[in-house]
């Protein structure tokens, strides 16, 4: 088997998950997203491994 039918059908499988997500996800409303970049602002950071620090 050579690279190319993989690729191919790598790159198929991948533009068929990204039309499956596109059709059944709902829309992104900007107004109720969390900042993109929050320096300064005084928001806590949120949803990563990162932002769930131990307790003191």
């Amino acid at each position: 088997m050579t690279r190319r039918p993989v690729v191919l059908t790598l790159l198929a499988a991948v533009a068929g998950f990204l039309a499956i997500d596109l059709a059944r996800s709902a829309p992104l409303d900007p107004y109720l997203a969390p900042a993109l970049f929050a320096l300064g602002s005084g928001q806590a950071a949120g949803g990563a491994h990162c932002a769930a620090l131990p307790a003191r």
